[in-house]
């Protein structure tokens, strides 16, 4: 069991206690499954964290066999690793020597990784089955980094918007690294002043990002990655007009990052799941302009991907539904399954 801040509740996780209000009234049972809808409710009755079962759920032993043992996802693999430790040493730089932020050499890590990354299989597929990486805060800004250049290429972005949306991946996170590592990593329920403690670390990016002389835009995103097209996030509570393009993008991708990517209170979850989360409310939070491209793309990517059914049956992934895209259509065998005429039946994970 691990206690986690509610804003990093994702759908997929097992709430490993009751849970009360402040007023000790009951809210959730015990082994009820996190959803969108109930994390919501969490979240407006004042709920700051929640227990969650934390024992490993390793990845299925089918699951992307194809990809890790492959010499691609091995080339990836390395060079991952190596570009991963040398953003973790420029970033604890910048933090602890206070040495100069050099956008250009930061932005190199990514694009080293994306310039390895152009064979048959796509950079999702090697994110997804990077199961030995932690959460680390380091590993995740690089992962949003990737996912915002191939994010910005959907978007017919130009070199230049390309280069400022990669770079504005890469440092949203930056406040993180201010804040006491014991509370991101406290095993136990947050209080009050912990939790304001961590919705600090937005205006501690900006605040650094400042101080160093960044881009507007780059200083703009790390502030505003938590805010929400409908007032919903922080911390300004702004709306969809008010929050910058590019913080909207790294919004999308950071949600998805977390929930794709492996955690030690669950494994790596199915981005067919993941997309069906923001089709669930997503278009509300985060705005269709981005959002919709986004989650298209997303899915079309896994056009011809096998796939494990809820009911165990495998097959291929042969039609994407435009107009439900974490219900596309399955050839097993010879019998073609359309998840959208189906609601008993999911994709359970990807092979």
């Amino acid at each position: 069991m691990r206690f986690i801040s509610i804003t990093e509740a994702v759908p997929g996780m097992i709430a490993a206690q009751d849970v009360l209000s402040k007023d000790n009234l009951f809210i959730l049972k015990k082994g009820t499954p996190l959803t969108e809808m109930v994390i919501h409710r969490l979240a407006i009755h004042g709920v700051l964290s929640v227990a969650v079962d934390e024992r490993p759920v390793p990845p299925p032993e089918m699951a992307n066999n194809h990809v890790r043992t492959s010499e691609e996802f091995q080339k990836f693999q390395h060079i991952y690793t190596v570009e991963a430790e040398a953003l973790k040493k420029r970033l604890n730089s910048i933090i602890a020597k206070n040495e100069p932020l050099d956008v250009d050499a930061l932005i190199g890590s990514a694009m080293k990784i994306v310039a390895n990354t152009k064979g048959r299989i796509s950079i999702f597929d090697m994110l997804h089955n990077m199961y030995e990486f932690d959460d680390s805060t380091y590993s995740h800004c690089l992962n949003v980094a990737l996912i915002c250049h191939l994010f910005a290429g959907w978007m017919k972005m130009n070199e230049e918007e390309t280069r400022m949306a990669t770079a504005c991946g890469l440092l949203h996170d930056l406040g993180k690294l201010l804040v006491a590592q014991d509370i991101i990593q406290k095993p136990a329920s947050l209080t009050d002043e912990e939790f304001d403690e961590i919705k600090k670390h937005p205006m501690a990016g900006y605040r650094l990002l400042k101080e160093q002389n960044a881009d507007e835009t780059i200083c703009n995103v790390a502030l505003m990655h938590h805010e929400r097209c409908d007032g919903s996030g922080y911390p300004s509570a702004l709306v969809e007009e008010q929050i910058d393009d590019y913080a909207k993008m790294v919004a999308i991708a950071d949600v998805y990052d977390a929930m794709t990517s492996n955690r030690v209170y669950r494994g790596p979850m199915c981005p067919f799941k993941v997309i069906e989360s923001f089709e669930a409310n997503g278009y509300q939070k985060y705005g269709t302009y981005f959002l919709l491209p986004f989650l298209e793309n997303i899915a079309n990517t896994y056009l011809t991907n096998p796939c494990r059914l809820s009911d165990g049956r495998t097959g291929t992934i042969v039609f994407i539904n435009k107009h439900k895209l974490s219900r596309p259509t399955i050839m097993c065998g010879k019998e073609v399954v359309s998840l959208a005429d189906r609601p008993d039946l999911q994709i359970e994970y990807l092979l």
